[in-house]
């Protein structure tokens, strides 16, 4: 492994793509302490010192992805989110406006225009998050579980010049985290976009796991860090493991040449949705909290009884409610995605053109329903797992006392361990290109 490393710092080219690519990610983390206009930065480190652990857990996924900048209230507080939001929007607008499924299938020029909506969609929900973002800061909400005077005054300026300032500092950043992520993909190592969200999550895990040894020691520290490993092994093996369906094709003659005639698979995975439903999931949930959150009562007056009632049981993620729900919505949503993201007819289709066929199973028809039956097994105990991952968190914040960014389990380790593998698959690959041993023995 180490002569691999070393092997890649001996190859001019990949030295240079690994030396940009840490570069950028340099930036990256840079901009997420630089805070933007008009913000009072001392007061922010202070309500962030004070808050307590769940204090900030209706924002802990955006925090997340962010790398804690979101809460800092820095020129790079949004982070990725909105390019991931955007992507998966575009995404699920293939199914619902026909010339974006056109544009897909046109190849390299067609999904090239959908890289240019998403990039403007992008930009329009990073105008509508900093806006968000900055009045819920203006209201003193941001830092819900803080009580100090200096959590109510974190912006110093309250005038429509500064507010509009701060919006369009908070966008300009997304689109620079967006540059730089394509940078990365055309100029370094990985998916830039991936490798900034890798980045991001994995700053958080020094002061998750700090938190963890103040509170409960460095005995259950030592014991986290065991079932830690465990469950990064578990999802390695569930993320690697795969349905090979096999397909054979038929030889035939085009002009002098024979085609055909060799015998593939389909890999079908068992987690082909990857992080997405839990994003759907953790997305849909925070909604009613934080349309309570914009209904709370004047000074002198009860909460209406649904603001109560979401507060007791849809803020708090040790709540059994919230978990059970939460299961269940990624279970769901688990189905619903692969659903959109591969379709048996399609597959079936393109099969009988080429002359492809699995072996047993009659062309056309019956091969779209005997993949749409793989397809519904296999995903069960994938949306499971997925279920059961996304759980961790709340479990280890309602036993060790962990607050809910937890590093081994929800989102964070499902995108550390997918980003992870993807990396150093492309590093051996340009390895092996030069006829050196890869990574991967």
């Amino acid at each position: 492994m180490f002569n691999a490393i070393g092997r890649i710092f001996r190859t001019p080219d990949l030295r240079r793509k690994l030396g940009f690519t840490l570069a950028i990610v340099a930036l990256f983390r840079l901009g997420s302490f630089i805070p933007a206009p008009f913000v009072d930065f001392n007061n922010v480190q202070a309500c962030l010192a004070s808050t307590s652990a769940d204090a900030s857990g209706l924002y802990e996924l955006v925090n997340v992805f962010s790398g804690g900048a979101l809460l800092q209230l820095s020129i790079f507080a949004l982070g990725i989110m909105p390019y991931i939001t955007a992507s998966i929007i575009v995404q699920l607008l293939r199914v619902v406006i026909p010339h974006f499924e056109t544009l897909y299938k046109e190849g390299q020029s067609g999904q090239g225009k959908l890289t240019q909506y998403t990039r403007y969609l992008t930009i329009a929900l990073a105008v509508l998050q900093s806006t968000t973002l900055i009045t819920v800061a203006r209201s003193g909400a941001l830092f819900s579980g803080a009580t100090a005077t200096e959590c109510q005054q974190l912006i110093t300026n309250d005038a429509w010049y500064a507010i509009m300032l701060m919006v369009i500092t908070m966008t300009a950043g997304t689109g620079l985290i967006m540059w730089f992520g394509e940078l990365i993909t055309e100029r370094g190592i990985g998916n830039g976009m991936s490798l900034l969200i890798f980045t991001s999550i994995a700053a958080t895990f020094p002061g998750s796991l700090w938190n963890i040894a103040m509170v409960r020691g460095f005995d259950t520290f030592a014991i986290v860090i065991l079932i830690g490993l465990v469950i990064v092994l578990a999802v390695v093996f569930v993320e690697q493991s795969q349905r090979r369906v096999p397909v054979q094709y038929a030889k035939r003659m085009v002009g002098r040449r024979t085609y055909g005639g060799n015998n593939t698979y389909i890999p079908i995975k068992v987690n082909m949705a990857g992080v997405v439903p839990v994003i759907f999931a953790s997305s849909l949930l925070y909604l009613p909290a934080l349309i309570a959150q914009f209904n709370q009562p004047a000074a002198g007056e009860d909460p209406q009884p649904w603001v109560v009632w979401i507060q007791n049981y849809l803020t708090q993620g040790s709540h059994p409610l919230y978990m059970l729900l939460y299961f269940l919505l990624i279970v769901g949503f688990t189905y619903f995605y692969v659903a959109i993201t591969f379709n048996p007819d399609d597959v079936a289709e393109n099969m009988k053109k080429y002359g492809g066929f699995i072996p047993g199973i009659r062309a056309g028809r019956p091969t779209a329903e005997y993949l749409d039956y793989v397809l519904t097994r296999i995903t069960f105990p994938g949306s499971l797992y997925l279920g059961l991952v996304a759980l961790i968190p709340l479990i280890a914040f309602a036993l060790v006392g962990a607050d809910q960014n937890f590093p081994f389990g929800g989102a964070s380790i499902l995108i550390i361990v997918g980003v992870g593998l993807e990396t150093v698959k492309q590093i051996d690959a340009q390895l092996q290109q030069r006829h050196y041993e890869g990574l991967l023995r």
